[in-house]
């Protein structure tokens, strides 16, 4: 049996300790990753000032991380199983360490920005690298407990990004947020090279170029198009263009996928109506719950006025508890004992009913959205690690990597239209409210700095609250229709098997 075959089997040989100390090093690595997407946003004011920096600037110090990760994410899946999953893990902490230590020293916005874009291509070569390594070292519970505890990893990281940028910021120079990555990469680096084994697909078979090229213009254009849509407007010319034109790439990428003997993505795979079933659900699910959370980041920073750390700060339960009950292995047990599809199904429901209480009973205190926030973590903490296992378990184990690709490319599309559509739904409704005065102004912060005195801000104020309301309603209609929909759709695949 050659060695590349025995690698890439998942992992028993591995030392029980050694895999929970493997899986603790990719955790860390994703958690570093997720982090970045959010810590830049309590940075806006001082970079602004420090680097001069436009709103368009800030926009692009924001996106071009996401950016650049979201159109790298398929094709670094591909490289993971082709050249070695250990490989690629350290590849990607190279890369985003150099990337931080550059962001961090950047005296321009231009500096910064591209800085941000080499960070995105090591954060795309470690969301694929760690979950991949994760399915080689683990099998059967085990593996279903570390895929949890992956996913709860970028629930906490999503939810600490803003707390921990505001409390560097309170003690240290900005470049601090990006240098702080450094030791930890140095750290992850080390303990990756020590004890991670290598493994990658047994018939590696020729690097697919065209399909490289095509996947990551095609992804970059859609997601370029979904970013900017709201601000630019969805008939701009340069954002039909992006999206027009993304979607030819990717037509064309499928075709050439169909064409070739060794394709980096196996079109085959959609025959497969569990395949088509998992991948529809993270784009489902992802579509409701992050452009539900993204409200509510809103609804507390505009409305119930707090920093954007605080803010954050106050959604930590809600990681927390996604975390706590994965790592207690209490997720785990639950969607062993209902199944992926009810798993979801429950975990959406319960998502649904905690935004929904958060949003419709408003009180001064903290303890009704301190228990919808924790209703949510609940309910995550089922469904989150439940798709991603579905997306896992529909392909071969020796495609890790390129089913890695596929769970991040799909969460981060669906996540970015999600966003642009609940916002959409959030900007329509606030402009329909909004007084004449302010009309056309835009943003909630724009229109209020326009109101004329205290009258008018009072009315700009409540038509965002009812905004809000109306806005995180449809996301917790979006999340409950998306997950049973997702969930119906595993569930006739099973059934059909």
């Amino acid at each position: 049996m050659s060695t590349a075959l025995s690698a890439a089997r998942p992992g028993p040989a591995t030392p029980l300790r050694s895999r929970w100390l493997i899986l603790a090093v990719l955790c860390l690595a994703q958690l570093t990753v997720v982090l970045d997407n959010t810590v830049l946003t309590v940075a806006v004011p001082v970079l602004t000032t420090e680097l001069d920096a436009s709103t368009t600037d800030i926009q692009w110090m924001i996106n071009a991380y996401a950016l650049v990760q979201c159109g790298l994410l398929l094709t670094a899946g591909s490289a993971a199983d082709r050249y070695g999953r250990r490989r690629m893990l350290v590849a990607g902490l190279v890369l985003f360490g150099v990337g931080s230590l550059a962001a961090g020293l950047a005296r321009s916005g231009d500096q910064l920005i591209a800085a941000r874009a080499g960070m995105g291509v090591g954060g795309a070569l470690l969301v694929t690298a760690t979950l991949a390594v994760a399915m080689q070292v683990f099998d059967g519970a085990e593996r279903s407990r570390a895929i949890g505890l992956w996913a709860a990893t970028s629930a906490l990281g999503y939810a600490a990004g803003p707390p921990i940028g505001g409390i560097i910021l309170a003690h240290l120079p900005w470049g601090a947020i990006f240098l702080v990555n450094v030791p930890i990469v140095l750290l992850c680096l080390v303990a990756g090279l020590a004890l991670v084994p290598e493994s990658r697909d047994p018939v590696g078979g020729r690097p697919d170029v065209g399909g490289v090229l095509l996947s990551t213009a095609g992804l970059t254009g859609v997601v370029w198009a979904i970013i900017d849509g709201p601000e630019r407007g969805w008939t701009a010319p340069a954002v039909l263009v992006a999206a027009g034109g993304g979607v030819l790439l990717l037509a064309t990428f499928v075709w050439w996928e169909r064409r070739i003997t060794a394709p980096m993505l196996d079109m085959h795979f959609f025959t497969d109506r569990r395949f088509v079933g998992a991948v529809t659900g993270v784009v489902l699910i992802t579509f409701g719950s992050t452009g539900a959370l993204f409200l509510l980041t809103q609804d507390l920073q505009f409305v119930r006025g707090y920093p954007a750390w605080e803010a954050g700060l106050r959604m930590v339960p809600f990681a927390l508890s996604i975390v706590l009950l994965n790592l207690g292995g209490v997720a785990t047990r639950l969607i062993r004992r209902l199944g992926v599809p009810g798993a979801i199904a429950l975990g959406m429901v319960l998502l649904s009913a905690g935004l929904t209480l958060i949003t419709h009973v408003r009180t001064d205190g903290y303890g009704v959205l301190l228990t919808g926030l924790l209703v949510m973590g609940f309910g995550c903490a089922l469904a989150n690690p439940a798709i991603v296992e579905a997306v896992m378990s529909a392909i071969p184990p020796s495609k890790a990597g390129v089913g890695a690709g596929i769970d991040g490319t799909m969460a981060e599309v669906g996540g970015s239209l999600g966003i642009a559509v609940l916002g959409a739904v959030l900007n329509a409704r606030f402009a329909a409210l909004a007084p004449v005065a302010v009309a056309g102004v835009g943003s909630y912060p724009a229109a209020l700095a326009a109101a004329a005195d205290d009258t008018e801000r009072a009315q700009v104020t409540d038509a965002f609250s009812s905004a809000l309301v109306t806005g995180q309603t449809a996301g917790a209609v979006a999340v409950l229709a998306g997950g049973l929909l997702a969930a119906g759709l595993l569930r006739r695949a099973e059934r059909t098997r």
